[in-house]
């Protein structure tokens, strides 16, 4: 079987970013983006999705993170598409509810091809230290612009913000972790009737 993993390159006049993904890994994540707090959300994806996730981001950081934040997702999801490749053998979807205390917050993802975001979370105040949570529906609408996903987001309780982020973005590397998985019922064919994603 063929590594999947894959290695992306974005610079623009804003940022300049580079994230690789081994799709088989496991669970390694190394992060340097100037953001602390992404940074430990995407090691929670590196470390539930058992995926190696490297990221290294440069961007005008002095003006605010949004900019850095939405192409750090961009990258990734092109890069975790660049890995899938075809599609052939995965098991297409995935899905993860993930409990943290008080918080709870579910994620479904579909391969389909066809990038779409349903943002359901309410977070209980604006900022988590320094970061502002509005940033995480960039950065997810930029992943799922390019990994060419559907995702589906919901937060179900939390009243802490640091718990509902550490929820989703757990649930988001399991859910990833089984979409991508190969399977072993579906030998190497396409999961779609139109044959390919």
């Amino acid at each position: 079987m063929s590594a999947r993993t894959a290695i992306v390159k974005r610079d623009t006049l804003e940022t300049r970013i580079e994230a690789e993904i081994h799709v088989d890994g496991g669970g390694s994540g190394r992060f340097d983006t100037g953001i602390p707090f992404l940074e430990h959300m995407l090691d929670q994806v590196a470390r539930h999705g058992h995926m190696d996730i490297r990221i290294r981001a440069e961007g005008d950081l002095h003006i605010d993170h949004h900019h850095t934040v939405e192409d750090i997702g961009i990258a990734l999801g092109q890069a975790m598409a660049d890995a899938l490749g075809d599609k052939k053998g995965i098991v297409r979807y995935g899905h993860a509810y993930v409990p943290l205390d008080e918080a709870l917050t579910r994620v479904v993802v579909d391969f389909s091809g066809r990038p779409g975001l349903v943002y359901g979370v309410h977070f209980p105040r604006a900022r988590i230290g320094d970061f502002d949570v509005d940033l995480f529906k960039e950065f997810l609408q930029g992943f799922v612009n390019h990994a060419k996903c559907t995702l589906h987001v919901d937060n179900l309780r939390g009243d802490n913000a640091h718990h509902v982020a550490e929820t989703l973005f757990k649930a988001l590397g399991r859910a990833l972790r089984m979409a991508a998985a190969r399977d072993s019922s579906g030998g190497d064919t396409v999961p779609s009737t139109k044959g390919m994603l």
